[in-house]
């Protein structure tokens, strides 16, 4: 049974909101987080990559970064650019990429739902990334991003928000610089806000779709929270973490792809030979070639592409992780052929995000930076949720979910 909950919502005036909302703070580094906000003191960088106002070179884990956030924060709420609602709502956040529009309903999650897996994950997480958030959480009293959260699609919660998107004008609603839209409404229906509720009581589970490290933070230091006051109710704002659930019928993963640096000894011929053994090889010349289904990959090498498919004793469709394609290439090619034993820590391979195009691929190699190419069929997200469900987790750079999430629409503060 999955906890939806409404929360008064600490959010920018309306004539500022696009300067203000700003990419998660994960997706950029310290010095494209400095650029980014050059120019710009309503950019929320300020508080979730606070560096970016200290001298270039300081310790990103540092006391005087985390207070900095904190100050930051509280400049913002004084000078009036986040500003908290009088009352209790569920928000409607909609994103628009490539003329499809996805629409997820922002609410909070509950931390007790995270501790006994109701909310289902599928990633390993870092003790070291969780507490860095951990105390961006505690300083600032605040989840200050939300995470992106799934769950399978229900009708009558499509429906109530088709309804009410179309009979109401959004709050906000602008078009980012990379050429995403997104559209938030606030939920003033409390019938219909209650009735959401209610909808999502009967969901068995929720999904972490992106954002492990974030909801572990929010979640654990909930926790943290609770067991430290002795007066402790359960129904503290604390026990609940801003997250925005999309149905999982209207969400894009893109393909994440491997790029490698030597065949391991091997000419480009006896590596074809090599690859024989579990794929069906074809040659398709110098068109870029795109895979087409499952278990089909596109390969890249001495300025050829070649289809590969997967013979069908290379995996095993009853093993929700076996039957991944990022499982078959690590088991039949990257592992055995290519030595490569540790996708994490090798720095033989790299991984590149589909929405940069399978031509990067083609650029890295043809570079020399590169000898070859894999690219993937995305994954779906019916072996995301096999995976979570079975409590298993997914074998790493596996998932690329696109559009991201604009952080600062809605901020929600722990007390």
């Amino acid at each position: 049974m999955a906890t939806l909950k409404a929360f008064k919502g600490l959010r920018p005036p309306k004539e500022i909101v696009k300067d203000l909302a700003s990419r998660p703070y994960d997706v950029l580094n310290s010095e494209e987080a400095r650029e980014e906000a050059a120019g710009n003191k309503y950019s929320l960088l300020h508080i979730i990559k606070p560096e970016i106002d200290l001298a270039k070179g300081v310790d990103l884990y540092s006391p005087e970064v985390y207070n900095k956030a904190k100050s930051n924060f509280e400049k913002f709420k004084n000078s009036g650019w986040l500003v908290t609602d009088e009352e209790e709502y569920l928000y409607i956040y909609a994103q628009t990429m490539f003329g499809k529009t996805q629409y997820g309903i922002v609410g909070c999650a509950s931390v007790k739902d995270y501790m006994n897996n109701v909310i289902k994950k599928h990633e390993l997480t870092r003790p070291d990334k969780e507490e860095d958030r951990m105390k961006h959480v505690r300083i600032t009293n605040a989840n200050m991003e939300p995470v992106f959260f799934s769950y399978p699609a229900v009708k009558e919660i499509d429906d109530i928000v088709a309804a009410y998107v179309n009979a109401n004008k959004a709050d906000y609603d602008f078009t980012a610089d990379d050429g995403v839209g997104h559209h938030f409404w606030v939920l003033r229906d409390k019938a219909k806000s209650q009735k959401i509720i209610e909808l999502f009581e009967k969901l068995p589970a929720t999904y972490v779709a992106d954002g492990h490290h974030r909801t572990a933070a929010a979640a654990l230091v909930g926790n943290e929270k609770a067991q430290n006051n002795p007066n402790h109710t359960g129904n503290e704002e604390y026990n609940y973490f801003l997250a925005v659930h999309f149905p999982d019928n209207q969400l894009t993963i893109i393909d994440y792809n491997r790029v490698v640096k030597d065949l391991n000894g091997y000419t480009a011929r006896e590596f074809i030979e090599k690859l024989k053994k579990g794929f069906e090889v074809v040659e398709k010349g110098a068109d870029i070639y795109k895979p087409d289904a499952l278990h089909n990959f596109s390969m890249y090498l001495e300025g050829k592409w070649y289809s590969l498919t997967a013979k069908k004793d290379t995996y095993n469709d009853n093993d929700p992780i076996g039957v991944l394609d990022v499982t078959i290439l690590t088991d039949q090619v990257l592992a055995p052929l290519l030595d490569i034993q540790d996708l994490r820590r090798s720095k033989r391979i790299d991984f590149v995000g589909g929405i940069r195009g399978l031509g990067e691929l083609k650029k890295r190699v043809d570079s020399g930076e590169m000898k070859v190419a894999f690219g993937l069929y995305p994954v779906s997200m019916q072996q995301l949720i096999d995976i979570a469900d079975n409590d298993m987790i997914m074998p790493p750079k596996t998932t690329w979910f696109e559009p991201k999430l604009r952080s600062g629409l809605v901020v929600h503060e722990l007390d």
